[in-house]
């Protein structure tokens, strides 16, 4: 049987996971000594409530790579295929821990790991793909090609609501070129060679909404998508970029999620954004 895993920087609707047989590594955020297991016991409602009560920035942490093979030994049988898709090695090092677990059961299972350059909604997307393609007798091989193209044709976009969980993270590259306008700022981060940069900086909210939605116009063009719309704690702006996406897209699917809770660590409440995945026979549901 062929298991596909992710990790907990991926952003889809609940109930993929059950359709599609989608097993998460479950990641971990940390507030000061107090450490967190991110999985089904913490939604998104609970993590934000635990920013408020501590009033602190938290930071995502990986689990072990001994802690990975037995979360691979304990969804799969001797014998079985796992398909591990992960968020972009260039943004975290969860990537390059579940090459080492990798190592560690390969006489156990047929293992693959993938670096899907990209993290949030275009995970789901990835593992959607895969258990579709799966399900139509497609080969290994030819799934892990399919998605390893993918990776050169995402498209993301997103805008930041505060700066401060981004800076304290480190996760956006040249983030310290804007800081000393950090109060009139609101940067436009677009996914590039597997970082997160800046694409954009403009002064407002409303023009940062705007721009999101352009830039995913301009890099899809008239081709067919997937759409997801992924908010971190602001479901009405999200609806707004839904409204607005709607009119400029040629969209086969469109899903709104809430960020991974170790994400929105990173990138803090108010963080939206849009991800498009290129559609193909592979990915249709």
């Amino acid at each position: 049987m062929l298991r596909i895993v992710t990790d907990g920087a991926a952003d889809m609707p609940l109930e993929w996971k059950r359709e599609y047989q989608i097993d998460v590594i479950p990641l971990m955020v940390r507030f000061g000594e107090e450490t967190y297991l991110v999985d089904e016991s913490m939604p998104p409602e609970r993590f934000y409530q635990l920013v408020r009560l501590k009033n602190m920035v938290p930071k995502s942490s990986l689990p072990s790579p001994s802690q990975i093979a037995e979360f691979y030994r304990k969804i799969a049988r001797k014998g079985d295929t796992i398909l591990s898709i992960h968020l972009a090695s260039k943004m975290s090092g969860t990537f390059h821990a579940v090459q080492m677990a990798a190592r560690e059961v390969m006489q156990e299972f047929s293992i693959h790991t993938i670096d899907s350059g990209a993290g949030s909604a275009a995970l789901g997307f990835m593992c959607r793909q895969a258990r579709m393609m799966d399900r139509a007798g497609e080969s290994i091989s030819s799934i892990i090609s399919a998605l390893e193209n993918k990776t050169r044709q995402l498209a993301v976009a997103f805008t930041l609501d505060n700066l401060e969980f981004a800076h304290l993270s480190g996760r956006i590259s040249a983030l310290q070129n804007i800081l000393s306008s950090v109060l009139k700022i609101k940067p436009i981060i677009i996914l590039k060679d597997g970082l997160l940069q800046i694409g954009d900086k403009v002064r407002t909210r409303q023009r940062a909404l705007d721009k999101v939605v352009e830039i995913i116009r301009q890099k899809i063009g008239t081709r067919s998508v997937q759409i997801a719309v992924v908010h971190a704690a602001d479901p009405n702006t999200a609806a707004y970029l839904i409204d607005k996406i709607k009119t400029l897209t040629n969209i086969k699917d469109l899903v709104v999620t809430d960020l991974a809770i170790p994400v929105a660590a990173n990138l803090g409440p108010g963080t939206v954004g849009i991800v498009a995945y290129p559609d193909d026979e592979g990915t249709s549901a």
